[in-house]
């Protein structure tokens, strides 16, 4: 396993990281399947355990909790809020009022004191920056959280958060967490050069791409992931923007035979190998998919299968840009830019 410096933190993490959304009701998996997950990444080396409040509404938390309990100092601890936790409306967003009670329902779930990484889920558009980064601030001087990060943000609101910080005087964005991989390479135009310039942490999620980059999605076979069946538009190959990803798959996968690496070795290879990335988050939902993703923790691709890669998917293109979860809400709601 290799280590990073998450950012300007100081805090060393390991470059593949284990992302727990699979936890529980979304994967299916069992308190014994996830400790069984967790002892065996951890085995591996991975230091860094990433979750959500909304994961299976609070569930991920709580595996998460129990197979991590008595070794708590041993590993980085991230979670997340902001996404709604039922259907009370103020049970959302990145309002003080709403972040102080998440945070306490976080660390009562997860049976630990403290996070070391607290990030907001997604930018919520109704809280001003300075509301947010101040309860964050005082969070964090309360001892209840080590650092905080934003995840899925677009690169003018980075830039825009850390421009608040600097002038209400309040700690800032730390990390991060945007969606990455071969076939969605959009964040390299934009996001990336910003976490750059300011120097953050980046933790890439969906490196496989949802599954596209596991294997399991090929040519002439029938698709079966998991994410599949609840999300079967985004695999129906009869449409061009599945069809062109479906195309990229196959000319990565000779790739990757050519250099001898499996599809899944490529895939996190490309993320760990852009300077801007600190880790890569894997999201296995059995030990078997944690083995063949650890077999990617030592990967190193030489220029040559690089600028192949950059043949099939040119820098900078998302193959599915509808899929982009950082999309201003104006472009998503006719009544935003209509008033």
């Amino acid at each position: 396993m290799q280590y990073r410096t998450l950012g300007r933190t100081g805090v060393q993490v390991s470059t593949l990281a284990l992302g727990a959304m699979n936890f529980g009701a979304i994967g299916r998996t069992s308190q014994d399947e996830a400790t069984a997950i967790v002892d065996a990444a951890l085995e591996a080396g991975i230091n860094l355990i990433d979750t959500a409040d909304m994961y299976g509404q609070g569930e991920s938390e709580e595996l998460v909790g129990k197979a991590i309990a008595g070794r708590r100092d041993d590993l980085v601890l991230a979670t997340k809020a902001t996404m709604p936790m039922g259907d009370e409306r103020n049970h959302q967003g990145s309002s003080r009022r709403w972040l102080v009670t998440a945070l306490d329902d976080s660390l009562r779930r997860l049976g630990v004191d403290h996070v070391d990484l607290y990030q907001i889920h997604r930018w919520d558009p109704s809280t001003s920056d300075e509301e947010t980064l101040s309860a964050l601030t005082d969070l964090q001087r309360a001892g209840k959280i080590r650092s905080f990060g934003s995840s899925t943000f677009p690169a003018y609101r980075i830039v825009q958060a850390q421009w608040a910080a600097r002038e209400h005087h309040l700690g800032r964005y730390v990390t991060e967490q945007p969606s990455y991989s071969i076939l969605q390479r959009g964040i390299e135009a934009h996001v990336l050069p910003v976490t750059e310039e300011y120097g953050l942490g980046v933790l890439a999620w969906s490196p496989l791409a949802s599954g596209w980059l596991s294997g399991a999605v090929r040519a002439g076979q029938e698709i079966s992931t998991s994410r599949s069946v609840f999300a079967p538009e985004r695999f129906d190959t009869t449409l061009p923007y599945n069809h062109a990803r479906l195309d990229a798959v196959e000319q990565l996968a000779k790739v990757a035979d050519e250099a001898g690496l499996t599809l899944i070795q490529l895939a996190l290879g490309f993320v760990t190998a852009h300077p801007a990335v600190t880790s890569a988050l894997i999201g296995p939902r059995t030990l078997d998919h944690l083995h063949a993703q650890l077999a990617a923790a030592d990967t190193v691709l030489s220029p040559d299968v690089l600028d192949a890669i950059d043949v099939i998917v040119a820098p900078g293109i998302d193959l599915a840009p509808h899929e982009k979860f950082d999309t201003p809400p104006a472009l998503l709601e006719p009544s935003l830019r209509r008033r």
